[in-house]
């Protein structure tokens, strides 16, 4: 090289066309993957394969043709393996053919969709404004995509607390004021774990009895009065729609009817509950009284199925929601035109200035598929949790441990044993299982008329792909095993 003559740093292919082929090859595996997505079951990483990931400290970097490879050979096959219609495991969503057009997309263009004025940003309120409409929530409601109902519920309650103590609080904190949050005891660890990031404790989160409705009403109210009687702030309500355990949920029209009359802030956690919206009955009724909630978190990489990561949160007061979070510095001020127009900004709504585009694999999802179809689809994983329970109580020793509501069966492979061989029994065949790829199941916690504190076997019914031969062969897989007991 001359010099004159300008040094070239781009990390673009030398080769466009041998770059283009190779990629060709490894969109067919990445659809392949999908097309047979019930051959691929979870199964542990080698440890060659392990230590194959380890990265050099020094080095130019490797070919196209050996760097496919290394994607195709040593990352597809050892995936979550929640694209398998046997997954039941916790609530993983299971993905779609069409995330991977989407992703493919976005990647290729790049956006950071904190703001500024570009494509992305006005797909990204059609999803909200689509998700608010299926919701209830008013036209005037705000909302903004995050990485899950975890960021989301930081970003509600730290709005309910901004009512709470007035827009002041993002300068002097919480001070001397003692607020207090209310929720029935199966809520998601997301809320407590808000609640401390927030300054305002776990001590100040009231966890309180649940009935067959979900938080026991009359409770709440006794205590939102003790608390207030003795200096305290109640400041916020949270509801469930589908308890991350059981699949129960709150009579939200009952606990927005409480939220109304003590003027308190409720959210209501619909991480994956939520989306009994576009159910059929009865599971639609579920949600019922949703869109009376102040604020919102729900996740489309669960019961939307949509690829990892992307949650959601609304709030119905878009100014309050805005002066919790808005702080814009000079060199982001909004010019009007050009390319820092296109107020309202995203980095204004929630705590990342820098966002990457997870509006349009949803965009791409809805457009595909419509609100009849997903709807259909989370349809059919009720009614395949159903059939779960109906095959567990006719399969004899095998038990539930709950009724089961909408899409989580949680049950005992053998309920003639003690509580401590139940356990142990359970935990045995969820793990045998997962190793064998035949079914995942996770476990949880339950009392049991057999026993009180049983670890059970629980499946979460959330995937498109889940036949009725899935759920007969699951349930064979655990009475299969059951004679055999733990090793």
């Amino acid at each position: 090289m001359t010099s004159d003559t300008p040094e070239n740093n781009s990390l673009d292919p030398e080769d466009w066309d041998s770059f283009r082929a190779q990629a060709h090859t490894l969109l067919d595996a990445c659809l392949d993957h999908l097309q047979h997505a019930r051959d691929q079951p979870w199964q542990p990483v080698p440890q060659p394969v392990r230590d194959s990931y380890a990265l050099p400290d020094t080095g130019t970097g490797t070919d196209t043709a050996s760097l496919v490879a290394a994607l195709r050979d040593t990352m597809l096959p050892y995936a979550t393996g929640n694209t398998h219609p046997r997954f039941f495991g916790w609530v993983h969503g299971s993905g779609m053919a069409e995330g991977v057009l989407a992703e493919m997309v976005a990647a290729t263009m790049n956006s950071n969709c904190g703001g500024r004025d570009h494509g992305m940003v006005y797909v990204e309120r059609a999803v909200i404004d689509w998700t608010r409409r299926q919701m209830g929530f008013p036209d005037t409601a705000s909302g903004v995509l995050v990485a899950g109902t975890s960021q989301a519920t930081v970003i509600a309650l730290g709005t309910a607390r901004l009512r709470a103590l007035g827009a002041g609080v993002r300068q002097t904190g919480n001070q001397d004021r003692r607020l207090i949050a209310y929720a029935g005891a199966g809520v998601h660890s997301a809320t407590s774990k808000a609640i401390e990031l927030l300054g305002i404790g776990n001590a100040n989160l009231r966890l309180l009895p649940e009935t067959g409705e979900g938080l026991d009403v009359e409770a709440l109210r006794d205590q939102i009065a003790r608390d207030r009687a003795q200096g305290g702030l109640p400041f916020a309500l949270i509801g469930t729609a589908g308890s991350v355990n059981f699949g129960r949920y709150d009579n939200l029209n009952a606990l927005a009817d409480v939220a109304a009359a003590e003027q308190i802030w409720l959210h209501v956690d619909g991480a994956f509950g939520a989306w009994t919206r576009l159910a059929d009955a009865p599971w639609r009724a579920l949600s019922d009284g949703i869109g009376r909630a102040d604020s919102i978190a729900c996740d489309f990489h669960k019961w939307m199925y949509v690829p990892y990561d992307c949650g959601l949160v609304l709030i119905r007061n878009e100014a309050e929601h805005r002066a919790a979070f808005a702080a814009r510095p000079s060199y982001l001020a909004p010019l009007g035109e050009g390319l820092a127009g296109g107020d309202p900004w995203y980095c204004d709504y929630g705590t990342d200035l820098s966002r990457g585009n997870r509006a349009l694999k949803v965009w791409t999802a809805i457009r595909a598929h419509g609100a009849q179809n997903l709807g259909a689809a989370i349809t059919a994983n009720c009614r395949a949790a159903a059939r779960m329970g109906a095959l567990i109580e006719a399969t004899p020793r095998l038990a539930l441990a709950v009724p089961v509501v909408s899409n989580v069966v949680v049950f005992t492979a053998d309920d003639t044993l003690d509580a401590a061989a139940q356990s142990d029994l359970n935990i045995y065949l969820a793990q045998k299982l997962q190793m064998t790829g035949e079914v995942v199941f996770s476990t949880t916690l339950a009392d049991m008329p057999s026993g009180s504190g049983i670890t059970c076997l629980r499946a979460a019914i959330t995937n498109h792909r889940t036949a009725p031969d899935d759920i007969v062969r699951a349930i064979a897989a655990v009475a299969d095993f059951r004679p055999s007991g733990p090793a």
